[in-house]
Parts: C-alpha cells; structure tokens; sequence
C-alpha cells in the first residue's frame, strides 16, 4: 500500500505521518464478489422511479444541507420522527463524524474485531486511542464480560450487527447491557440489517437507550452502493452533534433524490433481499460440503470461509476465473479466511465450481 513522501510526512500533521488509506483491493473481473454489494438489478420499478426523480431534479440550487423531505421518509419507515435522524455520504461519513464528534486525545473507542477496519482507521485519525476487545478465535463469539468491562471506560463503543466480516448478531440484550455500562456513546452499525432476521435490530431500545444511535445504508439491500447515502437514527440531541459537526451539502442533490425514490419504494425490494438470505443459505450448504473449507453462519450478505493458501486461492479465482473475493487471512484473528458476497444464483454458482476446483487441487 501506498505511503506518504518523506515531504509530506514532514507536513502534516504528526500523528499522520504514518497512515494508510482503506484499501477495497479491487480488481477489475467478471464476477465481483469481494464488496458485499447486491448484485442483483434494481427491482421492477425502482430504477424508472429513481430515473424520474434525478431527471426532474435541478442541478443549479444547493441541496437541502439537512436533506429534510429525506429524514421524513427514513423517520416514518422506522417509525420515528425527523428529529430522529441525520443522513450522510454513506455510512463511512457518518463512522467519521461519530469519531470526530465523541472521539479525540484521551478519549478511546471500544471495538470488537475482527470487524469493520474503518472503526480504528478512523479512531487513528481523530486522535482516538482503539481499546480491542477480540472475539473468540474459533466461534468469533463476543467476550461479554471484558466487552462491558471497557465500555464501563470509553466515550464510545461500536458493536457491528450482523459483523462484517464475521456475520454474526449481537444480542439485543448485550447491546442493552453496554448501553448502560458506557458513560459516553454506543452506535450499532447495521449495514447489513436487512438480511437479518426480524426483530434482530437495536431500534427497538432507542426508546429506552438515550446513549444509542443506529447506523444504516442503502449500499447493501438497497442496491445503491454508488449513491453513497447511509443514515443514523438516535436520541435528538444526539442527532444535533452529527448536524452540527457534519459537512454542509455533503448529500448532493442527486443522491437525495435518488435515495428518496428508493425509500419509497422499498417494498419492491423484500423479493430480492428473500432471495438473497436463500442464496446465503444454499452457498454455505455447497461451501461447507467442498473438502477442506469451514463456513460460520451468517445474517448478513456474505459468508466467511476458511481454507487452506487463503491467498492464494484468492489469487487464483481472480486470474484463472475472474472471480474476485475478499482476502482477509492476514487480518489479526482471520487466518486463511476469505469473505465471499453473496451473489446471484449463477455467480455463486461459478463460484462454488471455481473453489472446488481448486481445493481439489490443494488437497491433492
């Protein structure tokens, strides 16, 4: 990865003089299954609504730096109010500002990896020291009592449900009992709660956890990774500190628009996240009958595997069969694992045939 000239780490500022920029390891193929996008097309409807909207969009005015007819469809599909809501440009926007906001020298950050890696990049960033609870090496289960212990210390904490990349739920009952441990602020990142089973999200404490905020995107089930529009649902005080600290129009109007059609129409995608979860379901049972490849169970839109030369099998589904997946085996806690996005049924079918060709080959 790329790092800062000598001239520019002499310019700025001290603590960034060593940093590395997230990297998606993106190369181009035929099958991109390393993102965890939706591959599937925009449901029937959505993308002519969507059309509809950017076309009778104006160009020339400043967009609404708040984006208020937005939040008032976001509040009313989670049964809040605007005040109850802030959008972003993306969730990374939002993770940013969360750390900027509540975050800083002397303040530290709770977090439970393996998991999201942007939590710590930007912690590094705002001066924020990263207190590493690990989940457990083999079931990647949360250490409860040492995950409450530092929250008992921390101005935030950040718990991932479904986690990416492990997929698995935080119970609604720990996320309750952390909320009340930390004196400072818990965000749960539910960007991938749609695939989830019902009652798995934590909005249902905001009404009795004032130190909570939820985090989702409509880059997921959504289908609108390229939109870039993630949104928070907390307490309205809460949701003043992200207005106040956020980046003014950092919402275009396009992307307003655009994100609003899709809320309105977010019916028309329950097919496609249905099929999606089979999909999972039916991947991890092939996955898992393949010699030498180890699947954990997921609520989100990927699986996490384990196989032997993880990197190099990576390597080869993406030059032998322009197959590209997501390498984390040199991840702290993620030896050999891959995470594979759930795809549609004739991508995860080539790439079931791809690893069994080539665990195959390594087995032999």
């Amino acid at each position: 990865m790329a790092q800062l000239s000598e001239r520019m780490r002499a310019l700025v500022q001290p603590h960034l003089a060593d940093i590395e920029p997230y990297d998606p390891a993106f190369s181009p193929c035929k099958i991109n299954l390393s993102a965890n996008e939706n591959t599937y097309p925009l449901p029937a409807g959505v993308r002519e609504a969507i059309d509809a909207a950017l076309a009778a969009t104006p160009l020339n005015r400043y967009p609404d730096p708040m984006a208020n007819e937005l939040r008032d469809e976001l509040a009313s599909r989670h049964g809040l109010a605007r005040e109850n809501v802030c959008v972003g440009n993306g969730g990374d926007e939002l993770l940013f500002n969360f750390l900027l906001a509540f975050g800083g020298p002397g303040r530290t950050l709770v977090t439970c990896p393996p998991d999201f890696s942007e939590y710590g990049f930007f912690a590094s960033l705002v001066q924020t020291e990263c207190v590493r609870v690990f989940r457990d090496a083999e079931t990647f289960a949360l250490d409860e009592q040492a995950l409450l212990a530092a929250a008992r210390d921390a101005a935030m904490v950040i718990l991932t449900s479904p986690n990416n990349p492990t997929g698995d739920l935080v119970p609604l009952e720990l996320i309750e009992r952390v909320c009340a441990a930390c004196p400072g602020i818990v965000m749960v990142d539910e960007a991938y709660g749609e695939f989830a089973p019902a009652g798995s999200s934590a909005e249902v404490l905001l009404a009795r956890c004032s130190n909570l905020v939820v985090l989702h995107t409509l880059s997921k089930a959504f289908g609108e990774a390229g939109i870039r529009l993630g949104y928070v649902l907390a307490a309205p005080d809460i949701i003043d500190v992200f207005a106040a600290v956020r980046q003014i129009y950092s919402v275009n109007v396009l992307t307003q628009a655009a994100a609003l059609a899709a809320v309105r129409t977010r019916d028309a995608y329950r097919p496609c996240v249905a099929t999606i979860c089979a999909e999972r379901e039916r991947l991890a049972r092939a996955l898992g009958a393949l010699d030498g490849v180890r699947v954990w169970p997921s609520a989100a839109n990927f699986l996490l595997v384990r196989v032997a030369h993880a990197a190099e099998v990576r390597r080869r589904l993406r030059d032998d069969y322009s197959i590209l997946v997501r390498d984390f085996s040199s991840a702290p806690g993620l030896a050999e694992c891959l995470r594979l996005t759930v795809g549609t049924p004739e991508e995860n079918d080539a790439l079931v045939c791809a690893l069994s060709e080539l665990t195959g080959k390594e087995g032999r």
